[in-house]
């Protein structure tokens, strides 16, 4: 199923003080927030000059960008497809292609070194025939006869997007097709001359998050205007969707209504009926065949009655997957099986389906484990399927309606991308592609170790370093982070860091903090909203362990965080400061007194808190970064990056704490790139500009 839209005592106590919170009437900052405002727009580029100026300058700022973008433009890139009907389907960019290309291929063709690719959709022509600023988005192909598309186009790289009818046949879009304007909108095959749409229909119609908020059906010819009404969500919903799950030849429409970001309640359309499906709200639904699956966040007691055919009380631990017969459940029966259960260092990674099986993949203390379930005789075996050790591995299944096969990615941070091809219930497996070595491991070890927590709280973290690492303090290190939104970050191959930051020395450290999705829904749960401060005692955590083990010191010592991670970066910043040497910030969120005022910030109150709310503001304030800088206290240097297209985290949080900074005589660089929406960039050129500013930056203050 689709979801809707990655320290002493005495110093802590010293941030929660220095500043009161501000507000919006004593922020002299709000006009950053004009996000194409005259006066925000020439500070911004005052700015821009000024970064650009101290670090592209420096010798090893070319060296870094040309390094980059040789790796994005590389023609040796794994070219990563999704099958549908007989063709295998990708999207790719390298330097003839700036913009990139929609293509395809059969297996035969793909299963060669150099395959034959058809083109399907050139953006750099498109963009320069139609004078558009087009950046490619998703694609929806129609299910069974694979012949149409809704091809989603974004100017600039933002989340807003227009969607437009594409003809695989003739390779053009539909003349008089279906065609939405630009919005945050939420679309999906129905059937080959109707869709589910929800999308700016005008005032009201979208949620305060800036999502969609009812859900219409849009016949084929029929202006949008005219699109029948079939769902209402609230206005302070995340959003609502609509969309036909496919599945071992069943179908099933679903009406997903959001009131949070971690609940939705689920709604089945037979004919003019909407049925509700009873289950917890906090649970994600999804479809296996005749079978419903519930992944529970939180622990689920079912009692027995007279009407469930339970013969005793089910009780299903939190981070469970439960599967069931759905008609079966439709009618009351509450007679479900766990096919997977946590543990303390283990949870559920994700799942797929192959025609006769079903895949589990699995987290042990962040490394993978993949598993096939089959059910014979009532009853579900499983097995084990093999994959490389110490590695980061992921598999799905290719087409569940017509076989067993599945692909298998794997790495590791030293090992570049594998793609295989194997067939479940079998030992066959095709290795089809494979990512070459974009820097000099050669050198290289990868470990893992343990941090404890302010609480006790074990914390795990990865160390990419060389072999012949000497513990005397003085290694440039840098620590990156994430922990929010259950995104579990895996030890993956990354050629950019690879070849910018451990070739050349660097230590690498990937944090898994609380926060995260490690360790499955508890380890979220452990640093949400009043509980956010946990988070960022873990990372300064593992901050102070590789000070204690010697691998560097806090001059040495440099941190890096986007988005989500972009809010931890600022939190280490104004309260642990004495810990680092640097801080790149990218995409943040910084003003926690008004980011669920600002885009699609509302959307994220379930995760942090609602700050007009005197209870929670009362522990927000304690951390938000924008609300405690403070002009006595010393501050590592800092670069903070944004995108004017952002329409995701508003630029303004890095404006405004940039500006507060520079107010208060602190060390700060700052770069909004124009394009490239929330990952600020959007081609490879730009990616790489973007990345060689943060590195130049981070070497420059931390050898």
């Amino acid at each position: 199923m689709r979801r809707i839209f990655q320290a002493s005592i005495a110093s802590v106590a010293l941030a929660l003080v220095v500043l009161p919170a501000r507000t919006e009437s004593s922020d002299p900052y709000l006009w950053l927030e004009e996000v194409s405002g005259r006066r925000a727009l020439a500070w911004v580029q005052k700015e821009n000059s000024i970064t650009k100026a101290k670090l592209a300058s420096q010798p090893i700022f070319s060296s870094i960008d040309k390094r980059i973008l040789k790796i994005l433009d590389s023609k040796d890139k794994v070219p990563y497809v999704s099958k549908h009907g007989r063709f295998y389907y990708n999207y790719w960019r390298d330097d003839k292609n700036v913009r990139g290309v929609w293509r395809r291929t059969t297996l035969e063709e793909y299963k060669k070194v150099s395959p034959d690719w058809e083109v399907l959709i050139d953006l750099d022509k498109l963009a320069a025939a139609e004078k558009e600023n087009w950046n490619w988005s998703s694609v929806d192909i129609l299910y069974h006869d694979y012949d149409l598309a809704l091809v989603s186009l974004s100017r600039g790289g933002g989340d807003a997007t227009v969607v437009r009818e594409f003809d695989l046949h003739k390779k053009q879009f539909v003349k008089d097709g279906f065609n939405l304007p630009e919005a945050k909108s939420s679309v999906a095959w129905r059937d080959r001359n109707s869709l589910y749409v929800g999308t700016d229909f005008g005032p009201g119609s979208m949620t305060t998050s800036g999502y969609p908020r009812l859900v219409k059906e849009w016949k084929r010819g029929q202006p949008l205007k005219d699109a029948r009404q079939l769902f209402e969500g609230q206005t302070g919903d995340v959003g609502v969707d609509a969309f036909v799950d496919h599945d071992h030849g069943y179908a099933y429409d679903l009406i997903e209504r959001k009131p949070t970001f971690f609940s939705n309640q689920v709604y089945l359309r037979r004919g003019t009926d909407l049925i509700k499906i009873d289950k917890p709200d906090d649970a994600m639904l999804s479809c296996y065949g005749a079978n419903v699956l519930f992944t529970l966040r939180k622990e689920w007691k079912i009692a027995k009655s007279e009407t469930n055919g339970l013969k005793s009380d089910q009780t299903f631990k939190g981070g469970s997957l439960l599967i069931g017969n759905f008609e079966d459940y439709l009618k009351g029966r509450r007679d479900l099986t766990a096919i997977f259960e946590p543990s303390a260092k283990k949870c559920l990674e994700g799942g797929s389906s192959t025609k006769n099986f079903y895949i589990i993949n699995e987290l042990d203390n962040v490394v993978t484990h993949s598993y096939l379930l089959q059910s014979k005789n009532g009853a579900w075996q499983k097995s084990e399927i093999e994959t490389p050790p110490f590695s980061s591995t992921h598999l799905s299944g290719v087409d569940a309606d017509l076989s067993d096969d599945y692909w298998m990615t794997s790495s590791n941070l030293l090992t570049p991308g594998s793609l295989y091809i194997g067939e479940a219930g079998t030992n066959a497996r095709t290795l089809l592609k494979r990512q070459p070595s974009f820097f000099n491991s050669d050198n290289l070890d990868i470990k893992q170790f343990e941090a404890h927590s302010d609480d006790g709280t074990i914390v795990p973290y990865f160390q990419l370093s060389r072999k012949d690492l000497k513990l005397n303090g003085t290694n440039p290190t840098l620590l990156y982070g994430y922990g929010g939104f259950e995104i579990s970050l895996l030890p993956k191959y990354d050629a950019i860091n690879g070849a910018s930051w451990a070739e050349r020395g660097g230590v690498y450290i990937l944090a898994n903090i609380r926060g995260g999705g490690e360790f499955g829904p508890a380890w979220h749960e452990a640093a949400r909203k009043n509980n956010r401060q946990r988070a960022y005692e873990d990372f300064s955590a593992i901050a102070r362990d590789l000070i204690a083990r010697k691998v560097t010191s806090p001059k040495h010592l440099g941190i890096d965080g986007r988005s989500n991670g972009g809010l931890l970066m600022g939190v280490m910043l104004t309260r642990y400061p004495e810990l680092f040497g640097a801080v790149h910030c990218g995409s943040p969120l910084l003003d926690m007194k008004r980011f669920n005022h600002l885009l699609a910030g509302a959307s994220w109150m379930d995760e942090y808190g609602d700050p007009d709310k005197e209870s929670d503001w009362s522990y927000i304030s304690k951390y938000s970064p924008y609300q405690n800088v403070s002009r006595e206290k010393k501050y590592p240097p800092i670069l903070i990056t944004t995108a004017t297209s952002d329409d995701r985290v508003h630029p303004g949080h890095a404006r405004k704490m940039a500006a507060r900074l520079q107010e208060l005589g602190h060390e700060v660089l700052f770069y909004e790139n124009t394009e490239g929406g929330h990952g600020a960039a959007s081609n490879n050129k730009q990616t790489a500009f973007m990345n060689a500013l943060a590195y130049t930056f981070l070497w420059d203050k931390l050898r």
